[in-house]
């Protein structure tokens, strides 16, 4: 049996229309837009210091000045490894689903996604070649449950919303940080650029989404629904605390100092920020009953 068809409103139709000549004029070669230097600057920052894990406890002085640095370097090769997995697998999801039933009005745009989408990750994963030489493993959140598939759509693009705005987030500050080198203010910079138009779309495809999949499902359902969402928030802040990042930095004991970051309350107000405005999105929508996230 077909798909259901999204509850479309004018608002979404406006927005698909609006977003998508933004990407036609907005278009810009990424294989022609980067003239990458030989090596970056190893004496500077390579993030900003209030992005970094240990920032806000008192393990960020403990470690010093050369560590910190090595760290940022380092840090800054994690963030954008993440961002080619992340990306990677919100490829798989939408390619499924680009003409799948269901989905034929937001089609058109998807195929914009697809193609800004792609080209991120190649910069992503030239950056993290070039000036890291590797980029570091990730594993996936798996699902607990096997979810109808309603339930299955809403989370494929509740996860990739959340996921662009917690980037976005570092993307934004990074790119406004005149203490970093060029070349890494350009990559969080044309990040940016493009993601804010996919956040707006996603949006609006997740609170539709959610609106057809609460006429399919239990509230008991849904209630694991927003428990997974939560496991999900919470796996990709800590995905951020990696301890092959320690190592790579000189740190000694580089579980310990993920352990002890994990377990420091202080680090729970500073990752509150990052995730302040999809948390927000996710309350008004009735996604989320409350914002209390889950220790895991």
């Amino acid at each position: 049996m077909a798909a259901p068809a999204l509850p479309i409103t004018d608002r979404f139709q406006e927005v698909l229309e609006r977003l998508s000549t933004k990407s036609i004029e907005d278009y810009y070669n990424p294989y022609q837009q980067f003239d990458w230097p030989d090596r970056l600057d190893e004496d500077r920052m390579w993030m900003s210091p209030e992005l970094l894990t240990p920032y806000g406890t008192p393990l960020f002085d403990q470690l010093g000045e050369d560590t910190l640095r090595r760290l940022s370097k380092w840090e800054s090769i994690n963030f954008y490894s993440l961002n080619v997995h992340g990306i990677r697998e919100l490829l798989i999801e939408v390619v499924n689903r680009i003409h799948m039933p269901g989905f034929e009005i937001p089609s058109d745009f998807f195929h914009h996604f697809i193609g800004e989408e792609n080209e991120h990750m190649w910069f992503f994963a030239e950056f993290c070649r070039r000036y890291g030489d590797k980029i570091y493993s990730s594993t996936a959140m798996r699902a607990t449950s096997d979810w109808e598939p309603e339930v299955e759509n809403f989370l494929v693009f509740a996860r990739i919303l959340f996921f662009e705005e917690l980037v976005d987030f570092y993307n934004t500050h990074m790119a406004q940080d005149a203490s970093l080198c060029d070349t890494i203010r350009q990559v969080n910079r044309l990040h940016h650029q493009d993601e804010s138009r996919h956040i707006a779309f996603g949006r609006e495809l997740v609170s539709l989404l959610h609106t057809r999949m609460r006429e399919t499902i239990s509230e008991e359902r849904h209630v694991e629904v927003e428990a997974y969402l939560k496991r999900y928030v919470v796996f990709s802040i800590n995905s951020l605390y990696n301890p092959h990042v320690y190592r790579d930095a000189g740190v000694a004991d580089p579980l310990a100092l993920r352990n002890a970051l994990l377990a420091d309350d202080r680090r729970r107000t500073i990752e509150r920020k990052s995730v302040r405005k999809p948390l927000a999105f996710f309350l008004k929508t009735g996604i989320f009953t409350d914002d209390v996230l889950p220790v895991i």
